[in-house]
Formats: C-alpha cells, sequence, structure tokens
C-alpha cells in the first residue's frame, strides 16, 4: 500500500479519508490531542499541528512527509470571501510544514476565484499565476494539483438546511463523493501540475434544488442566464464521469 498524507481532517478531509483508507495507509494532522488520540484508534497515523496566522519560528517540516506519496492539503489558505485577512503568515507556516517535499501534491482552492460575473468560467479564463491564493503554494511545489472546488455538498450539506436568498440564483456544486473520485482518478494517473474545476456539471436554480430535495414540485422556467463554473476540462483529460451530475439529487 502507497502512503497518503491528509493535512487538516476536517469534513472533507475526513471523507477523502474514508473513500481511500483501503488502498492508502492515512497519515493525517489535527489540531487537538483528543481528535489525535481518535484518529490513530481509527488506524490513521495523526500528527498534531495548527497553522496559526501569526508566523510559528519553530514550524517543522512534517517528520513523515518523505515517505509520502502524495499529500491532499484541505486547510484553508485564501481567508474569507471578502475579508481583509492577511494570510502571508499562515502560508508560509504551511510551507515550513511542507519542507522540501517532492511527491504529488494537492491543493484545494475554490471555485470563488471566479469574479461574479453572468458568464461560464473555465480554467483558461483565470490562469493559477494570476490567483494569489494558489501561486504563493505553486512557487515553492510547482508540482501541485490546483483543484477549484464548488460548494462542498452531500450528506447533512443540502441547500434545503439552509437560510437562503437569491432562490432564482444558479447554483455551482459539488458531491463531496465526486471529489473524492476526482483525486482517486488524479492518484491513478500520477497527475501533476493540473488545475481543475471540480463541480458538477448541471447548475440549476437554488429554488429547484430546495423544492428537489423537499420533495416539491418545481413549475418555474429555468433560467439559464449566470455565473457558472465548466467542469469540461476535468471530464475531457480524466474521462470522468460525475457519480452525482445534477444537485437537485445530491440527497438520494
Amino acid at each position: 500500500m502507497q502512503n497518503l498524507g491528509i493535512i487538516g481532517f476536517g469534513w472533507l478531509g475526513s471523507r477523502i479519508a474514508a473513500r481511500l483508507s483501503d488502498r492508502y495507509h492515512i497519515f493525517t494532522t489535527t489540531t487537538t490531542p483528543a481528535k489525535a488520540k481518535d484518529l490513530n484508534a481509527k488506524g490513521y497515523q495523526a500528527t498534531l499541528v495548527s497553522f496559526p496566522d501569526t508566523l510559528d519560528a519553530e514550524m517543522k517540516p512534517w517528520e513523515v512527509a518523505k515517505d509520502l506519496d502524495a499529500i491532499v492539503i484541505s486547510v484553508p489558505f485564501s481567508g474569507l470571501r471578502g475579508a481583509q485577512i492577511p494570510m502571508n503568515d499562515k502560508r508560509q507556516n504551511l510551507l515550513s510544514f511542507l519542507g522540501d517535499y517532492k511527491g504529488q501534491l494537492f491543493y484545494t482552492s475554490s471555485t470563488g476565484v471566479y469574479p461574479q460575473t453572468e458568464k461560464e468560467f473555465t480554467e483558461d479564463d483565470l490562469p493559477d499565476e494570476e490567483v494569489e491564493s494558489e501561486n504563493f503554494i505553486l512557487e515553492q511545489f510547482p508540482q501541485t494539483n490546483i483543484l477549484r472546488l464548488a460548494g462542498l455538498m452531500g450528506d447533512h450539506r443540502l441547500l434545503k438546511n439552509y437560510n437562503i436568498s437569491n432562490l432564482d440564483q444558479l447554483v455551482n456544486h459539488i458531491h463531496y463523493a465526486d471529489i473524492c473520485s476526482a483525486i482517486e482518478k488524479m492518484l491513478e494517473q500520477k497527475s501533476r501540475s493540473k488545475v481543475y474545476n471540480i463541480v458538477a456539471p448541471i447548475h440549476p436554480s437554488k429554488e429547484e434544488v430546495i423544492n428537489a430535495q423537499k420533495g416539491l414540485p418545481y413549475s418555474g422556467e429555468r433560467t439559464t442566464k449566470g455565473r457558472t463554473i465548466s467542469p469540461a476540462k476535468l471530464i475531457q483529460e480524466l474521462d470522468f464521469e460525475f457519480q452525482y451530475p445534477d444537485p437537485r439529487y445530491f440527497h438520494l
């Protein structure tokens, strides 16, 4: 079995680990001793570490990194949308933790990097070197695969469970199972230096999604005008098939 590192064992990181743990030894990070103990009991090898917003002069490279075939970074390093929070020190802490890692590397970015403009966006519309929240890691680790994730959904994360406005707005969502599948394929193909939009190919309105999840009919007419993110490159280059192509049915 190969060794996979997951930096950040949160909502997404835990699901990636569950999907791949039958083929990979999982090494992960967490911020609390209690969670580290729990993860170790489950057969994962946990390292206790945090990435503070201020520079940690004591941050050492991840000791196990030299033995890892791949690392997935699922901790956010882009800051809150619209908030002017400096992230340089937090990012430097991550870079220090990665040391001189040479293996396969995945960085979870967001489709939020694209402008709020009514058009269909592809990766070519915004090269990674123009995205400050992505370029910082590519400068030191050019082999990094950038995964621009749409709104994370699945399990209890369903649109019907939230207080939603702008119901006629088209959605850009992704089911966590398809994120896992994309990473799985890229691991198999040993992908390096790729940029992919990881987003379901169908873009219904918020109202359509909520009605479907509540078992209610939708009598409105679907708009085709709005901001959408295209997964065409992912589909073409990886021959990728979505398990959940339509956000209306993420609950099934």
